[in-house]
């Protein structure tokens, strides 16, 4: 299970209305939350779902079954850019896969975030995005279901503001532009996506950091996030990240692609206040 603390910050909303309406949060989680009786006050109390509560109350969420099935990785270090009840933000390294594709896996990032939850007590974590293998970066990871849910939807609604650093093969001419072509599967190759008409919306935004005599570095930031995207919309361009070979990208000798997910902005959800993770 996972627990977290929430100060009301309006008159009369009841739990009620916090998990179903503010938070939509899923319907399996509330069920087993009315059941197990696990929203307490600070003094261990249940409280009545439909009390409306005072701004300024202390309350304590507990999901039951909160549990995420990752192997503990203790032997890679992690590092923490930012954590509170809700949520975790780590830096992942270039050539680390986000999470494993099957269960015996134990040499992703989320593997080395899940020992770091377990030691501290935690049962829970789910990437609340992903990264490319190649790509290093901010990561952002859920510690409680309610976050996740949340944040998820966050994504998709475009309320988290992703910033990229890229660097390019040859010399980008615009200074700065809106790149918003869809993006679906390469039929000829299964790994590949493409620019396609019949693919989905994506638009990254960009502008010239610097240029130097083979290479343009460029800031991103995305407005979707669809598979590859700052990858496929660059080589589209002509400009493919360096290193990145599946896209006809130059070679890098440590065999990484030279992009990083540099920052992370956003209104936290449960504390309201503008967070910038960098």
């Amino acid at each position: 299970m996972s627990s977290f603390h929430y100060q009301i910050s309006d008159d009369g909303i009841t739990v009620e209305q916090l998990l179903r309406e503010e938070w939509q949060a899923g319907k399996k989680t509330v069920h087993l939350m009315r059941m197990e009786k696990s929203v307490v006050d600070m003094k261990g109390t249940p409280i009545d779902w439909r009390t409306p509560l005072k701004a300024g109350t202390t309350i304590q969420f507990t999901v039951p079954d909160a549990r995420s099935n990752y192997l503990s990785n203790e032997q890679v270090p992690l590092k923490i850019l930012f954590e509170d009840e809700h949520i975790i933000a780590v830096w992942k390294p270039a050539g680390m896969a986000t999470h494993p594709t099957k269960e015996t896996e134990n040499d992703t990032l989320m593997n080395v975030v899940f020992a770091y939850i377990s030691k501290n007590g935690g049962q829970y974590a789910e990437h609340i995005h992903r990264l490319d293998k190649g790509t290093a970066g901010v990561l952002l990871i859920a510690k409680h279901p309610i976050a996740k849910t949340i944040f998820d939807r966050m994504i998709e609604n475009n309320e988290i503001t992703r910033t990229y650093e890229a660097e390019l093969d040859g010399t980008l001419k615009r200074p700065r532009g809106t790149i918003n072509r869809p993006i679906g599967k390469d039929r000829h190759h299964s790994a590949r996506r493409r620019v396609s008409p019949t693919g989905q919306q994506a638009i990254t935004h960009f502008k010239v950091l610097e240029r130097k005599a083979q290479t343009t570095i460029v800031e991103a930031k995305l407005e979707t996030g669809r598979t590859h995207q700052i990858r496929v919309h660059f080589a589209h361009l002509g400009h493919p990240v360096t290193g990145d070979t599946l896209y006809e990208g130059s070679e890098t000798e440590d065999g990484n692609f030279h992009l990083t997910a540099t920052a992370l902005s956003f209104i936290h959800p449960f504390t309201k206040e503008q967070i910038t993770v960098q």
